[in-house]
């Protein structure tokens, strides 16, 4: 498979009074096949915004998004995504909710069944493949989530903060759980989050952004062996490393900066 290329992005919005919101500005990046990217950057500055564009489920204002050197216009198959939010459907059952891509996808009952099964086995959640979302944990929700997603066997998976509701235990052990399913499947995942340690203990690279309009102010790449011990002296300089640029004035402008640390 290639990389995924993001080549002059740009996204605005028209606000009531007529005037312009630049949300995107002129930001290009290649994220290559299998690697484990984070975006981090404060509140507002675009996170999302850019998630949605790379799924094809907003247009972009300028420039283009590149897969497999084909063009993102739209929605894609080779393109899953994990919200916040677990957007599982109430009245089915575990997996029926897991099944419910392939069903949409025209696939035969048996083999939806069994791709369902065999992926919430990859999530650890076979035992509760007939309970009902409101009888799982937040944790076990948003599992279920992506095995959904990985159910349709994406080639890059989108995530949007979607351990951000979770308690910290829950968040941490969900973190590593991920980083499993990531090795066994070979995706390429773009993760979007708010916290610093996230972004350190799972990404190769690190893509920090400014606050809005959103640009990339610096790429960090960490080089350290997985898993990581957030207790670490090396795990502690990369989190200030970050934390610093991310609290200084550094942002205001796009220099594109990589850090080997």
């Amino acid at each position: 498979m290639g990389d995924l290329v993001i080549h002059d992005l740009n996204q605005s919005f028209s606000r009531d009074d007529g005037t312009i919101l630049a949300a995107i500005d002129n930001l290009s990046l290649t994220v290559s096949d299998k690697e484990f990217v984070c975006i981090l950057g404060s509140s507002g500055c675009g996170k999302t915004t850019l998630l949605r564009m790379i799924a094809g489920l907003d247009t972009a204002t300028g420039g283009e998004i590149l897969l497999d050197n084909e063009r993102i216009t739209g929605p894609d198959a080779k393109i899953g995504i994990v919200f916040q939010e677990y957007s599982l459907f109430p009245w089915r059952s575990v997996l029926d909710n897991v099944a419910f891509g392939l069903e949409m996808r025209g696939m035969e009952r048996d083999e939806r069944y069994r791709l369902a099964e065999q992926y919430l086995d990859l999530v650890g959640l076979t035992l509760f493949a007939k309970s009902y979302p409101s009888e799982l944990s937040g944790g076990m929700r948003q599992r279920v989530a992506v095995a959904r997603a990985l159910a349709l066997d994406p080639v890059v998976l989108l995530m949007d903060e979607p351990f951000g509701a979770l308690d910290a235990q829950t968040r941490n052990m969900l973190q590593h759980e991920l980083l499993n399913i990531w090795g066994k499947t070979k995706k390429t995942i773009i993760f979007v989050t708010h916290s610093v340690d996230e972004a350190v203990y799972l990404a190769d690279r690190i893509i920090v952004l400014t606050p809005r309009p959103g640009r990339i102010c610096e790429i960090f790449s960490i080089d350290q062996p997985r898993p990581r011990d957030r207790t670490s002296v090396e795990f502690a300089k990369v989190r200030r490393l970050v934390l610093d640029l991310i609290n200084q004035p550094k942002c205001t402008l796009q220099n594109e900066l990589s850090s080997k640390v």
